[in-house]
């Protein structure tokens, strides 16, 4: 695999327990190519509820690669609203930043990229470290596994032997 050539890398991660959970997918790609155009449509085009902008790790210092935070959940109050534009997206800015720095996204091609985080937060969320962690976590972890082409089919097909996930305990569940 050339990090040379721009390719556009998928990534998942589930992170924490309970409301403060994290789950954040990640789509990374060259600038100039299909994410870029993603990319500027989904900035362009805010709906009603979900507002995407640009993370920063500061006021006016964006990520590098460029990030566009995507919220999966509409704001519901002010409490949602702050742990989304808080906690969450400054663990989604120092989840790149960890990946731009352990070299999982390379340093050296960090401004030809783009991202765009999808992030879910529970609107009953309620502990600001905890969200910030499972985010920053999640969102390493999602551009780890999109650089690594994981899961792969072997580990998706062993998973599908008992589907669950953070909302379903899996078919024996089930009563």
């Amino acid at each position: 695999m050339s990090d040379e050539v721009p390719r556009s890398q998928f990534g998942e991660a589930f992170a924490g327990e309970g409301v403060n959970a994290a789950h954040v997918n990640t789509i990374l790609g060259g600038k100039g190519g299909p994410v870029e155009i993603a990319w500027a449509t989904a900035l362009a085009t805010p709906r009603a509820g979900h507002v995407a902008f640009v993370a920063s790790v500061a006021p006016s210092v964006a990520v590098q690669p460029m990030t566009l935070f995507v919220n999966k959940v509409p704001l519901e109050g002010d409490r949602h609203a702050t742990l989304t534009w808080g906690a969450a997206h400054a663990g989604v800015a120092a989840g790149v930043m960890d990946a731009v720095g352990e070299e999982i996204i390379l340093s050296a091609f960090a401004t030809t990229r783009l991202l765009i985080a999808a992030v879910w937060v529970n609107p009953l969320a309620d502990d600001e470290a905890a969200v910030f962690a499972n985010n920053r976590r999640a969102t390493k972890e999602a551009l780890a596994a999109g650089r690594e082409g994981k899961p792969t089919v072997a580990e998706a097909m062993a998973a599908a032997a008992n589907p669950h996930n953070a909302f379903f305990g899996g078919p024996g569940t089930v009563g």
